[in-house]
């Protein structure tokens, strides 16, 4: 799946392609359903792609601080786009990875 078939996905469905990675499901849901759904489905995972997402989403409700503890959890840097753009630099570049 690449970013378009990614986004359609989120146009078109209810619920999100199970055989996604929990990383891209967090997104999915960040843009269908908004941060709680998102923040709810990841909350408790620890790998490196979901704590980069986590600390987008935080990053998203304003959060610095917190989001900050889980750029650094996932080794990614801070970002300094803007929101609309680092949701898709993650999607792609997580969608690269089930390729």
């Amino acid at each position: 799946m690449n970013l378009e078939e990614f986004i359609k996905s989120i146009q078109t469905l209810d619920k999100c392609p199970a055989s996604l990675p929990l990383s891209l499901q967090g997104l999915w849901y960040d843009k269908k359903y908004g941060w709680d759904e998102a923040h709810e489905l990841i909350g408790d995972a620890s790998d490196s792609d979901t704590a980069w997402v986590h600390a987008y989403l935080h990053r998203r409700e304003g959060d610095s601080n917190n989001a900050r503890y889980w750029y650094n959890r996932s080794g990614q840097p801070e970002s300094k786009l803007g929101l609309d753009e680092e949701w898709n630099q993650i999607a792609s570049q997580l969608l690269i990875k089930t390729q």
